[in-house]
């Protein structure tokens, strides 16, 4: 310790704590999260989410998706969103081929009034509120 450093000995500073990260981040590049939003309308929900839960118990273990959220829509009957959180594109696309992904999405299609929508979207910021 220097008498125009305050710091204890030992501590690093916010400087070299900053290159620290900074050096960790460029060896590993940070992977980008991904979320999948399938818009959907249906008159046979029940139906649509006992397909759902089939396709969990098939899928346990060998999914990539992480948290799942179905939403309806209070404006439009019958219309919901399925928000699907996947660590990453790539695990999100594996999800996808997965054979009992496929079988899902047939069955889904049969059970909707008119196709789904999907919109594929990288996780650029995330906040806490």
């Amino acid at each position: 310790m220097t008498s125009k450093d305050p710091r204890p000995s030992g501590k690093p500073s916010s400087t070299s704590s900053v290159r620290h990260r900074a050096a960790v981040n460029q060896e590993r590049p940070p992977t980008m999260r991904f979320i999948q939003i399938i818009e959907f309308t249906t008159s046979r929900i029940d139906e649509l989410n006992t397909a759902l839960d089939e396709w969990l118990v098939q899928t346990q273990g060998k999914r990539a998706a992480t948290r799942g959220t179905q939403t309806r829509d209070r404006d439009r009957a019958h219309t919901y969103l399925q928000i699907v959180e996947f660590p990453s594109y790539e695990e999100a696309k594996a999800n996808s081929d997965l054979p009992e992904t496929g079988e899902f999405a047939a069955r889904l299609a049969k059970l909707c009034d008119e196709p789904p929508s999907f919109r594929n979207l990288d996780v650029t910021r995330e906040d806490q509120m």
